[in-house]
């Protein structure tokens, strides 16, 4: 299994709209960028994501799963975008702060402190268990 970050905007699609769509899920569509898309590409049934809200809240919210494998963005008619569906597993105990994060020495590396516009990213093993210890969850 591997992890990953999904950023939205709550006024987008928010961690209730996700929790929402239940089992079924979402498509993780609309993003339009290359590295973002690629990483989708790699994404396979199962593995875990952590829900990031960005804008004014910049916290891990949630904790997703890939739910159907990279397919055509149904938002677009452009071949070139591809996207997941993820559905909602659990919220996290305590929302963990982007300013957490970065306080954290041992999440230094992560790739939301180092390249925080990207959308949709990955995370190491170590990182997700730091990150779950930090929201007091256990998922």
């Amino acid at each position: 299994m591997r992890y990953w970050l999904f950023k939205s905007e709550p006024s987008t699609w928010s961690w209730d709209q996700q929790v929402a769509k239940g089992d079924v899920g979402e498509e993780w569509d609309g993003v339009r960028n290359y590295q973002a898309r690629n990483f989708m590409r790699e994404m396979a049934v199962g593995d875990r994501g952590f829900f990031y809200h960005s804008q004014k809240e910049k916290s891990v919210v949630g904790v997703v799963e890939v739910c159907a494998a990279a397919h055509p963005d149904s938002t677009t008619d452009d071949e070139r975008w591809e996207c997941v569906d993820i559905k909602a597993v659990a919220p996290v105990v305590k929302p963990v702060s982007l300013d957490m994060i970065k306080a954290d020495p041992r999440l230094a590396e992560m790739v939301l402190v180092k390249s925080s516009r990207l959308s949709v990213q990955p995370v190491t093993e170590r990182e997700w268990a730091i990150v779950l210890e930090l929201s007091g969850s256990q998922i």
